[in-house]
């Protein structure tokens, strides 16, 4: 068959045959035994009833086989073998071109050369899934290849429930991921549910097909990076940055720190993430020998050098050795992937990488107390750093949360703050979510460079006019973002489809959109797909995280995301998403996102020109409420701007009055 042929098909009358494991391939680690004997055949079943009965018994060996030695049931028999990565879009099967569009950005996020765990269909995170399994992945690209501008489809945690009739400014695809009911959304919940085959973990932009390669956060980490250096006071040049974690959202890291300027060391356990970062060019040089790596480090700082150097083994390992060496660390974060602590996202100092997943699926307890063992004297030494002057933050992995409930010495002298701040807290909340800015993003369906190249030209002409009359409070930010710009190319960022990311706030986003729509409409490009990392003004309720700077006691409650997903579905998304879980973990966090597909018609314009403006102001007014002043000031300045907007102010309350 052809590649539209095998689309076309779903899940195929004859089975394919059998696929070996691949050991080349980065695997999912092997997932803990948590159903009972009942439970086991229960899920059995939700897997075979995915095929017709006659292939029942061939199925089930193979599938109890599948669940006995991976804790899931991935039906790798089902895998293509057609290449997948995002093709151009005219390759594609379909009636509609958005339909199309949800193809490819699919694709993207399946790319072997983007996803950590392509067999396993997980994107990045260590358990940030696209789909369940092989046959969700068929029927759903089956049923886009079918789909009409008149249908959407329901995507309940990866099943694709159904093509149900709708009108063409709704939604192509709804999708949700994890929505548990509250009290059954903790950590082995998960493990249970998704090993039954009936929930899963979307991450952030995996299960809303958005992904766009570790360029999707290596703007924010630089973003990140160089207002931590202007917070201490310091250039970039010759400083020092160190972190953990090279797989699919960490391993922007080392990136980041080139573009930022300083020497980065980022620490990793999977050999095969290191591998895969340094041969993309993403990490200049790996070291394997902890004193070498100090060694290196002294070299590199007192020659100012812009070097990224990856770190062949456990992060503690270096935090304890740059103590006893003397190595003056200026910033220090970690990226490991402590959302998902006892999976596969956070490995013990002392114990090697094979010898710790065999633990964690064979005596998952002991694994645990190991966890949070070094999670303790990962906190020790990171505070004698910090005394020494070092600037330490949690970039958003549950570091801070995990350490406390390990019982580190990571909690404030009052008990209940932490120690340290979150970097929303910090830098990207006052500076950048406050007054609308965030991570937004887009794709060239054409898959060709040179529309890109065309699209980084359009959004930097845009960002510098519109910094001609821009009030000073956001000078900064401009001003970052048209360097990221014109540097994009140099950086060679694309990973997978050919996609750009860049912080904008509602002007901005709504002004590049606009332009690229009359840009397509003049034929001068093809069609372009929008959207934005979950992670943003308004798309996140995540108290730990993204809202971890309102506080007025809301940044516990999760009516931003859920209005911000509704909104947007009725103001002319092509696709929205929901998910419980994400950057901090299931049960932590509410978060949405968005994909839109620019024609160039006088739809698309209406439709951006409704659903940007909202899907960024909605989240500014929160923040305002909650009395950010940065936030407050926004809004007001929307206001001022458009006459249809109205939003409650809060007043402030004289603190004398409780004296």
């Amino acid at each position: 068959m052809t590649f539209k042929e095998e689309i076309q098909a779903g899940i195929p009358n004859q089975l394919p045959a059998l696929k070996k494991y691949d050991p080349s391939i980065n695997h999912a680690p092997k997932r803990k035994k948590i159903l009972s004997k009942e439970e086991t055949k229960l899920a059995l079943q939700n897997a075979l009833r995915y095929f017709d009965p006659e292939h029942h018994p061939t199925l089930l060996p193979e599938f109890r086989e599948e669940l006995e030695k991976y804790g899931r049931i991935y039906m790798y028999r089902l895998r293509p073998d057609y290449k997948i990565y995002a093709r151009p879009i005219d390759e594609y099967p379909g009636k509609c071109e958005q339909a199309k569009a949800l193809m490819l950005m699919i694709q993207n996020n399946l790319d072997h050369a983007v996803a950590q765990h392509p067999h396993e269909l997980i994107t990045y995170g260590g358990n940030g899934a696209v789909f369940q399994n092989w046959a969700q992945y068929r029927l759903v690209m089956q049923y886009l290849s079918e789909m009409t501008m008149e249908q959407t489809l329901a995507m309940y945690s990866g099943h694709p429930l159904g093509l149900f009739p709708s009108h063409k400014d709704a939604p192509r695809v709804v999708v949700t991921n994890g929505m548990m009911i509250p009290n059954y959304s903790k950590p082995d919940d998960w493990e249970k549910f998704n090993a039954l085959g009936v929930s899963q973990y979307g991450q952030m932009t995996a299960g809303s097909y958005m992904y766009i390669g570790p360029q999707g956060i290596v703007h924010g980490t630089t973003i990140t990076v160089l207002n931590g250096f202007r917070k201490i006071k310091k250039s970039p040049k010759g400083g020092l940055f160190v972190t953990s974690g090279l797989g699919g959202m960490s391993g922007a890291q080392p990136k980041a720190g080139n573009i930022a300027g300083c020497v980065t060391v980022c620490a990793e356990v999977n050999q095969k993430a290191t591998q895969t970062r340094h041969s993309q060019g993403w990490v200049d040089e790996v070291i394997s020998d902890v004193s070498e790596l100090g060694t290196r480090v002294k070299s590199a700082i007192s020659n100012k050098e812009v070097v990224s150097i990856a770190y062949d083994g456990n992060i503690v390992d270096v935090w304890e050795h740059f103590s006893e060496a003397n190595i003056k660390i200026d910033l220090g974060s970690d990226q490991t992937s402590l959302h998902n602590p006892w999976a596969g996202g956070y490995y013990p100092v002392g114990m090697n990488y094979e010898v710790a997943n065999e633990m964690m699926a064979n005596n998952p307890d002991a694994f645990k107390k190991e966890v949070q063992k070094s999670l303790r004297r990962h906190t020790e030494a990171i505070n004698k750093h910090t005394a020494n002057g070092t600037y330490f933050f949690d970039y958003g992995n549950a570091f801070l949360l995990e350490a406390s409930r390990a019982g580190a010495d990571i909690m404030a002298e009052n008990g209940i703050d932490f120690r340290y701040s979150s970097y929303v807290q910090d830098i990207m909340g006052p500076m950048c979510f406050d007054y609308g800015f965030g991570p937004f993003r887009w794709v060239c369906a054409s898959g060709k460079s040179e529309d890109l190249a065309k699209t980084d030209a359009i959004a930097c002409e845009v960002l510098e006019e519109i910094k001609k009359h821009s009030p000073e409070e956001i000078q900064q930010q401009m001003s970052d973002n048209i360097q990221w710009i014109k540097g994009a190319q140099e950086n060679k960022l694309v990973v997978g489809s050919q996609a750009r990311i860049l912080y904008a706030d509602a002007e901005g986003r709504v002004k590049i959109a606009s332009a690229f729509n009359k840009a397509i409409s003049e034929g001068k490009i093809g069609t372009v797909i929008l959207g934005r990392d979950h992670h943003d003004v308004s798309g996140t309720d995540s108290p730990f995280r993204e809202t971890s700077n309102i506080y007025d006691g809301s940044r516990f409650t999760a009516d931003m995301a859920i209005q911000n997903v509704i909104g947007d579905s009725f103001r002319g998304a092509t696709w929205v998403s929901i998910h419980n879980g994400g950057g901090v973990g299931w049960g932590e966090v509410i978060n949405g996102g968005f994909g839109m597909v620019l024609d160039g018609t006088k739809d698309a314009q209406r439709r951006l020109e409704s659903m940007l403006f909202w899907d960024v102001n909605n989240g500014i007014a929160r923040r305002g409420w909650a009395r950010n002043k940065e936030a407050i000031f926004a809004i007001k300045r929307e206001m001022k701007k458009n006459p249809e907007l109205k939003v409650t102010l809060p007043n402030f309350v004289d603190d004398d009055l409780f004296n």
